[in-house]
């Protein structure tokens, strides 16, 4: 009977286990992704924001991949390690060598080699080149092959094409890599091709124009959704739309919606973007909008996605979920929404709002494979002011910029080195040397001799090291990047400045809390004059300013740098020749980098009445 029993009680234990197995294995199906198994690849692309996307369906029910016709990548096996010979490199630096057009070319193409040509990379030695350009030409399929003197089967050469279609993709590239506006992800080869944005013919060429985005927020009165139209525009819809928008077999209700088929830029917090690569050039267009870019499912690289951190300002969706999609959209945090759309507006300003820019971005990725761990960290790519306005050549590290002490919890040290400005002829400035010299905070003293007589033989006594350094009589040599400049800090001084050790001491101290801004105590003011059409600048004294003059200013050292290497050549011929403009030139250098205006500090009453009365004299 017992043994009855137990048989009974282990039958019955054996049912229960069996129909709990198939009452639970469906539920583990649904809630656990099956396990990978051996298929052909997958042509959708890597997700950006998996994280905003969880998948919600039942893998095995996803519809596969489309056939596509196999393309074969574009000499496979060059890489940056064989096809590349950094040993050209080494003696001049990172040199551009551009050939001339061989033919007719558009305007776009006009502007990018006058870009190069206006850039520090230029050279018109091909023989010094380490890197040589060669501008692919806007003619049919078929008929463009590279021909260079130099060509050498392509190896350190750069092919550029500014659209998809602008050249067959069948003639022998050799060893050349290719920067082409949405190159397709089934033939681009990461950390050799370049993936530029895909440019309308009339995209300035320098400065560009501002991001449009005037609050960083969502507002109620704005469209959660905009959607690019094959025909042109936009078609945007409310928070109550449907996935309707982009799958037409959808019979939901599609809620609200308004057509803009003459808008260029969307007014919506997310704007879908098929991924066809002609709305490419749609995404362009959400970056300048502050519009943040959902991309479902692009063929196409993103723009310099090799230095670019794409997942801190757009949206990389599966085009097949699209209730998944919709969903993850609207309930999205508005901190998260803050950031991307911040984001958005920074690339844009930083990286593409000018032909210029998208050039030069370009040259910097290259240069900085070349630099190998001396490149731009991820930071200094994806953070304000970016890599462009952070130089390589400068230093490597964020926490040596100004502009990211505060985002290193760092500070500048506390000492700083005034640089005292000589050319008129007269006596040395002793007592301003004094003065300085004083300060509890100097470290050293320079005086830049650009007078036409020798320096003196004799100077003051004191407790600092005095240094002179023989100048070339030209206002820009003032903002040198001098090796004998050992502090962040640089007191930049007129041999006619007058300060008091007090007043010194009280700047530096500010500065030490602005390091990335302008510390000055005399300003300008610039303003709009009607009666000759142009921009003026005044010197009396008002509640407000613009500008601080070098002539008594803190500032860090590596505006000095940016000011040598960064500014065109044009811009410092101007300053030389006209000598009042060195002052509008610095201060709006430091403000396009920092996005911020200058500080004034007390300054003697009697200083001031005798600076101002030659500045007036001195309008323009």
């Amino acid at each position: 009977m017992q043994s009855w029993r137990r048989k009974s009680l282990w039958l019955a234990l054996l049912a229960s286990w069996l129909l709990s197995l198939l009452g639970v294995f469906p539920l583990l199906r649904l809630a656990v992704p099956a396990r990978p198994q051996a298929r052909r690849p997958q042509g959708w692309p890597r997700w950006l924001d998996a994280e905003l996307l969880q998948s919600f369906s039942q893998p095995e029910k996803v519809p596969e991949d489309a056939p596509q016709s196999s393309k074969a990548p574009r000499s496979g096996s060059c890489s940056w390690g064989t096809c590349f010979d950094t040993s050209k490199c080494r003696g001049a630096g990172f040199k551009v060598f551009a050939y001339p057009a061989a033919g007719p070319i558009s305007e776009t193409q006009r502007r990018i080699l006058a870009s190069i040509e206006g850039s520090r990379y230029h050279t018109l030695r091909p023989a010094e080149a380490c890197l040589h350009l060669l501008l692919s030409p806007d003619t049919p399929a078929g008929e463009c092959s590279p021909v260079a003197p130099q060509w050498n089967g392509g190896k350190n050469h750069l092919v550029l094409r500014l659209h998809p279609a602008s050249c067959s993709r069948n003639f022998q590239l050799g060893q050349a890599m290719v920067a082409e506006a949405s190159p397709p992800v089934d033939t681009f080869r990461p950390g050799f091709d370049v993936a530029l944005p895909l440019l309308p013919e009339a995209h300035p060429f320098r400065g560009g124009a501002p991001g449009q985005l005037q609050q960083h927020s969502p507002h109620p009165g704005v469209a959660l959704l905009a959607l690019a139209e094959e025909r042109g525009g936009w078609r945007t819809a409310d928070t109550n739309s449907s996935a309707c928008l982009w799958d037409g077999h959808c019979e939901q209700d599609r809620g609200p919606e308004q057509s803009h088929p003459g808008a260029t830029l969307p007014n919506a917090t997310f704007c879908l973007i098929p991924g066809r690569r002609p709305d490419a050039l749609r995404f362009l267009q959400t970056l300048q909008a502050g519009c943040i870019p959902v991309l479902l499912s692009p063929r196409w690289e993103l723009p310099f996605s090799e230095v670019i951190d794409w997942t801190k300002a757009a949206i990389v969706a599966d085009e097949r979920l699209p209730f998944q999609v919709l969903a993850a959209l609207q309930e999205m945090p508005p901190t998260r929404v803050l950031v991307l759309r911040q984001q958005a507006q920074f690339l844009w300003d930083t990286y593409f709002s000018s032909v210029e820019k998208v050039i030069h971005t370009t040259l910097e990725i290259i240069q900085d494979r070349i630099l190998g761990a001396s490149a731009h960290p991820s930071l200094l790519w994806n953070s304000p002011p970016g890599a462009l306005l952070a130089l390589s050549t400068f230093s490597t590290s964020p926490s040596d910029f100004p502009f990211y002490y505060l985002q290193q919890g760092s500070r500048p040290a506390g000492r700083f080195n005034a640089l005292i400005w000589v050319k008129a002829p007269g006596q040395p400035p002793l007592k301003l040397i004094q003065a300085v010299a004083g300060s509890q905070h100097c470290a050293k003293v320079l005086v830049l001799w650009s007078s036409e007589k020798p320096p003196p033989l004799r100077w003051p006594e004191i407790a600092v090291p005095l240094i002179v350094i023989e100048g070339h009589r030209k206002v820009s040599d003032r903002f040198f990047p001098y090796s004998a400049i050992s502090t962040d800090a640089i007191l930049s001084l007129d041999a006619h400045s007058s300060l008091s050790t007090s007043e010194v001491d009280f700047a530096f101290v500010v500065w030490q809390n602005f390091p990335e801004r302008m510390v000055g105590f005399l300003t300008w003011s610039h303003f709009w004059d009607e009666a000759r059409n142009g921009w003026g600048y005044t010197a009396k004294r008002a509640n407000e300013f613009s500008m601080v003059l070098t002539s008594a200013a803190f500032y860090h050292r590596y505006y000095h740098t940016l000011f040598t290497h960064s500014l065109p050549k044009a811009l410092k011929t101007l300053a030389d020749e006209t000598p009042t403009c060195v002052d509008v030139l610095m201060n709006f250098l430091v403000a396009a980098v920092t996005k911020l205006p200058p500080i004034k500090v007390p300054y003697g009453k009697q200083h001031q009445e005798a600076r101002s009365l030659p500045v007036r004299m001195e309008e323009d």
